[in-house]
């Protein structure tokens, strides 16, 4: 008898595949929070308690919780407008100017690189596409 794996031959899941439904939790997960069921309140009391006792373990973990480290934050820095490619050049300077002068790290630099590049495809997509349409109005 042939087992089927619910994917399709090019290895992408199939229509309808036969897995998990969404939001189904692990097992064991599942056990854990049974295990944790109606001793949340206790359990932050007492990680409050240690952390406020001095326990760096328990006082970082109390500090996550209430202030999250960002993983996302806006930039500010001048960015000449872009209406062609030319333009999107001259954007591209400026951020690596500003990565130079301090004002970006190289991660947000990067991450703003792609974004003019992704809006110097899409003006360019826009170019093309008018021009087709002029040569096909000219036929």
């Amino acid at each position: 008898m042939t087992r089927k794996s619910g994917r399709n031959a090019d290895g992408t899941f199939a229509e309808g595949n036969p897995g998990k439904p969404r939001g189904t939790r692990h097992r064991v997960t599942r056990a854990v929070l049974d295990l944790l069921d109606g001793e949340a309140e206790k359990l932050t009391g007492k990680a409050v308690e240690m952390a406020l006792g001095g326990d760096a373990t328990a006082l970082r973990l109390c500090l996550e919780r209430i202030a999250p480290p960002r993983k996302d934050a806006p930039v500010q820095f001048e960015l000449p407008a872009m209406d062609g490619a030319e333009d999107a050049a001259k954007a591209a300077s400026a951020v690596l100017g500003a990565v130079a002068s301090g004002e970006l790290t190289p991660t947000e630099g990067a991450h703003v690189m792609a974004l003019i590049e992704a809006y110097r495809r899409t003006l360019e997509t826009t170019d093309i596409e008018k021009r087709l349409r002029e040569l096909e109005a000219q036929k």
